[in-house]
């Protein structure tokens, strides 16, 4: 694709209060003043809370705590104890902690649901979040009620003001940190049966971690992400990510490389932690019917099988007798992790793992001509499970008797992750237009506080769009080939027939970037879309040449497919509009 064809459409007009929150974020400084009374709205205990993440003098105790993990979880400790709570009312909840790099969420959610599917009252624990914070902290599967949210948080915000300590720079925690302490303080007083914990980033650097004793620990596939934190090796991933085991605790883990297994499995021994190695899902279905797995995808039987074990062995802790009958064992191989038991999964179990909702993960809508994929794969391995599960999607849909088919990505990555490689992975799936766009829903945002990030400017996230942009315009112009009628490379590792003949059209492989996502669905759905439909975008703001006959093709199009990936947040915002109930 010659560089002439790639577009970029960009809204240069923002809001008065826009520019403010894009001149305070550049400075360091919280875009929003702390409310001296505030109300018991929701959306203005939410943006109380966004302050918290341009906490500036917060942000330099980080990076001074960074190397030292111990003083991070000191001065959580220290925020527990100020919040009216200390280590040892944690050890109340009946904790199930998990973390890993891929499936850490839809882990988190069949294990709940599972352990839901036995009539006991669960907290769940998550981040991030996709259309509003409150879901961050569920109740039985359910966010908590907005009221709930706008209680609990000014209660805990008034008092850490009222214990700061006048000599020290730092009085309120930061934002996450914040969440997390919140939701200590929810399932308590709910008094929930147990919680379900996802850590964070990391793992022995996590605020989570001051979770002393939890009743079974998990970890999920590993791979390099946020290396500026947990290290630019598996190895020193892996070192982080198990230091979430407790002594005496035991712990489960899903098939990982040599290299990161090996060191999971020194640090368990140097904790005194019995670590597992999961079987595979299919070990637990032979002698019996296929589980049915609510959440789509291949990658997530791995996920499946790894919420089996720790509900499993939460249910044998707690005495219940309806926990899974063995099977016959398998035995480990010397110098290797021992293997979890083999079992007969459970009616409750399985009706568990078959009601498992996790929303922006392996995600479909069909909606009219349009079906939305939407999975917030942000790693090259989550992204290689992404384009595996989006091409078996399309073989198996339904194709039109007549009319052309159109796909479209829309992408957007954010932080230090390598944009360029996960782009490249996405190729093989032919698509027609490449969007790209910010995790902003609107231009507008500040109506809604749950959406808003303090952390980057808009120029920021449009100047990554455009790099985004460049990436995909170099990767297809390597590829490009003299027959522009060749047939199109197959995908490394998969059969291309996974995907139905798809001819390229003369815009094939077009890319346009818009300024937010309300923008980009308007030129994706050109109203075709039954239930997303806003007043157009300004006149003028689409009259580019790609965009003009792009819109004649997608109104013509029998149907058309996009792929929503590259991060949750993005789509959040793209869920946000196409499903107004979830912000209800």
């Amino acid at each position: 694709m010659s560089r002439a064809r790639c577009h970029a459409l960009f809204l240069a007009a923002v809001s008065p209060r826009g520019a403010t929150t894009g001149v305070a974020a550049r400075r360091g400084l919280s875009a929003w003043p702390v409310l001296q009374e505030p109300g018991m709205e929701y959306q203005d205990a939410v943006r109380t809370l966004n302050t918290l993440q341009t906490n500036a003098n917060y942000l330099e105790m980080v990076k001074r705590e960074r190397g030292d993990p111990q003083t991070q979880l000191e001065a959580m400790k220290l925020y527990l104890a100020r919040s009216g709570l200390q280590v040892e009312d944690l050890d109340q909840l009946n904790i199930i902690h998990i973390t890993g790099t891929k499936g850490k969420g839809s882990t988190c959610a069949f294990t709940e649901r599972i352990l839901r599917s036995y009539g006991l009252k669960t907290g769940f624990f998550s981040s991030p979040h996709l259309v509003q914070v409150r879901e961050r902290i569920r109740i039985n599967g359910q966010p908590i009620s907005s009221e709930l949210f706008t209680k609990h948080f000014w209660r805990l915000y008034h008092r850490l003001e009222e214990t700061k300590d006048d000599s020290s720079c730092v009085s309120m925690p930061g934002y996450f940190r914040f969440l997390t302490l919140m939701a200590f303080h929810v399932f308590l007083q709910e008094k929930v049966d147990l919680a379900v914990v996802e850590v964070g980033i990391g793992g022995a650097y996590d605020c989570t971690n001051i979770i002393r004793k939890p009743v079974v620990c998990g970890i999920t596939s590993l791979g390099i992400d946020h290396t500026g934190l947990l290290g630019d090796t598996m190895e020193k991933i892996a070192w982080q990510k198990g230091g979430i085991f407790k002594s005496g605790v035991p712990a489960f883990t899903v098939p990982q490389p040599d290299e990161p297994l090996a060191v999971l499995r020194d640090r368990a021994q140097q904790i005194s932690c019995p670590l597992y190695l999961c079987p595979p899902l299919q070990a637990l279905e032979e002698g019996g019917p296929p589980l049915t797995l609510g959440l789509e995808g291949e990658h997530q039987r791995s996920n499946a099988a790894l919420a089996l074990q720790l509900a499993r062995c939460w249910l044998q802790q707690k005495g219940y007798q309806d926990a899974g009958e063995l099977k016959a064992s398998r035995p480990s191989l010397p110098g290797q992790l021992p293997l979890a038991p083999v079992f007969q999964p459970t009616p409750h179990m399985q009706q568990g793992l078959r009601h498992t909702e996790w929303p922006g993960r392996t995600q479909l809508l069909r909606r009219g001509p349009l079906t939305w994929y939407l999975d917030g794969a942000h790693t090259t391995s989550s992204m290689q499970a992404c384009v595996r599960w989006f091409r078996q999607a399309l073989h198996g849909c339904q194709r039109p008797d007549s009319g052309s088919e159109v796909r479209v990505l829309l992408f957007n990555s954010t932080g230090d992750r390598d944009s360029a490689a996960l782009l490249k992975l996405l190729q093989p799936c032919q698509f027609d237009y490449a969007i790209f766009c910010p995790n902003l829903a609107e231009m507008a945002s500040t109506d809604n506080a749950d959406q808003q990030n303090f952390t980057v400017t808009l120029d920021q996230v449009l100047l990554r769009c455009l790099t985004h942009q460049q990436h995909w315009s170099r990767l297809h112009e390597e590829q490009a080939s003299p027959d522009p009628w060749s047939t199109p490379s197959r995908e490394q590792g998969g059969p291309a027939s996974l995907l139905a003949p798809h001819p390229p059209h003369t815009h094939s492989a077009s890319s346009l970037i818009f300024s937010c996502i309300s923008h980009a669905l308007q030129w994706i759905t050109q109203g075709r879309d039954p239930v997303f439909q806003l007043p157009r975008p300004p006149r003028g703001l689409l009259a580019h040449p790609v965009a003009d006959s792009g819109a004649v093709v997608l109104q013509k199009a029998a149907a058309i497919h996009v792929l929503v990936t590259g991060s949750l947040h993005l789509v959040g915002g793209v869920l946000k509009l196409l499903e107004p109930s979830l912000s209800q």
